[in-house]
Parts: C-alpha cells; structure tokens; sequence
C-alpha cells in the first residue's frame, strides 16, 4: 500500500479527500495543523475524522501564525458574518490567512520525503470557495513544479511528486454527495470560522453558509449543530 500525506484540518473539504484518498488504496497519514487559528477546536474535529475513518498515523504540528496576524483566523479582527454568497469568490476577504496553504503544504513535503510518499492530498476547490488565491489549480500545479525542484527525491530521481486536489472542480454539493457514497460521517466534521465548544458552528460566516448551501442543494440532511440557522 503507498503511502499518501492528506492535510486534515477536520472540514468537509479535508475529511472528504482524506476517504477519496483511502478509496484509491492510499494508507493516510493525517497531518493537521495548530497554527494560533481562533477555531482551534477544529481540532477535535481532526482527531474525531482520523478515528472514524481508522487512520493509523496523525501527526499535529504547532506553527504560530498569530505571530504575522493578517487574517480574521489569526489575530483580532472581526469575522465577518452574513455576508452575500455571491460577493464569496469576488473579493479576498479577511479570513484568507496569507501563505496558508503554501505553508502547510511545505511541511507536507517535508513528511513525504521522510515516509517515501509521492503524493500529497489537499481538499482545495476552485468553485464553493472564499476567494482565496491559494485555492486555485494555479497554485497547485506551481507547488507540484516546486516540490520536484526542492527535494533531493526529486533531483536524485527517486520520486515525482504529486498533488492531488480531487475536489478542485466540485461544488459543495458534489463533495458532499461523493463523501457520502464514501460512507463519511459529517456529524464529526467543524467548517465553522467562529465556532463555540464543543461542536457548535455559528451559522452565519461564509464557511458555514456555504456548507449548509452544499448540504441543502446536495438533498442531504445536515447534521451541523448551528447557533443560527
């Protein structure tokens, strides 16, 4: 079985690749991340994923981002609630934590070279998404030409690094509906930005507006736990 590195944060999005990845015969490592995010028990919701789904190796790294702030997630700025769905992939809003994905997806590289793994799973999406830049099939394809040049498995010949981005085309509805033919269990999920302990999404920022958008359009109950519906 190869081996395959899929970024857990806990969300819809992540959990999904993490059971598209196991379908195609992958074993997972889990890599989830502390990085100071305000919704810090997306955690648990990492750690509930990683049991439902049996995967054997987890690892959670700490990398303070509170330190740069910039970002509604990572410092004292407000999350913004209500906002249009339409206004969602128009504008980059204050929830986009600069350098996020290249970040995360840099310490992915490191721990596939460690465990021999080709292939880095990452639940990026081009369509139900907030307007983030790091969400783009740009962005991947730039970091898959960067991880062959970066790594001495990639200049010795060793491996060629992939990124996979399965739901990169997908909407909220199709992932959901492809996560349930998985058999994904979305009650231990958290998209939630400004969510309250233990599970309890707010319902009103523009993660949990376009999850409950995906649920309603896919036809499937939503077994989110909002504070506003």
């Amino acid at each position: 079985m190869k081996n395959a590195i899929v970024l857990v944060s806990g969300g819809l999005d992540s959990t999904t690749v993490a059971a598209i990845a196991q379908s195609q015969g992958f074993e997972v490592h889990a890599l989830s991340f502390d990085y100071g995010q305000r919704h810090r028990i997306e955690l648990d919701a990492a750690r509930r994923v990683v049991a439902t789904l049996a995967i054997k190796h987890h690892a959670v790294t700490a990398i303070d981002l509170r330190q740069f702030g910039g970002s509604a997630l990572t410092s004292d700025i407000a999350v913004p609630k209500d906002r249009d769905l339409r206004a969602h992939s128009s504008e980059i809003p204050v929830t986009y934590v600069p350098a996020r994905n290249t970040i995360f997806l840099s310490f992915a590289l490191a721990y596939a070279e460690v465990v021999g793994s080709q292939d880095i799973f990452i639940g990026v999406n081009a369509l139900d998404y907030s307007g983030y830049p790091d969400c783009r099939p740009e962005f991947t394809a730039a970091f898959e030409t960067l991880a062959n040049l970066a790594t001495r498995a990639g200049v010795e010949g060793k491996q060629r690094l992939k990124i996979h981005a399965p739901l990169m085309a997908l909407d909220k509805a199709a992932i959901i509906r492809r996560g349930t033919e998985l058999g994904v269990d979305y009650a231990q999920t958290l998209s939630c930005y400004d969510p309250a302990p233990p599970n309890i999404a707010c319902g009103t920022c523009d993660s949990c507006q376009l999850r409950a958008k995906g649920f309603a359009e896919a036809g499937i109950p939503d077994p989110t736990i909002y504070r506003k519906a």
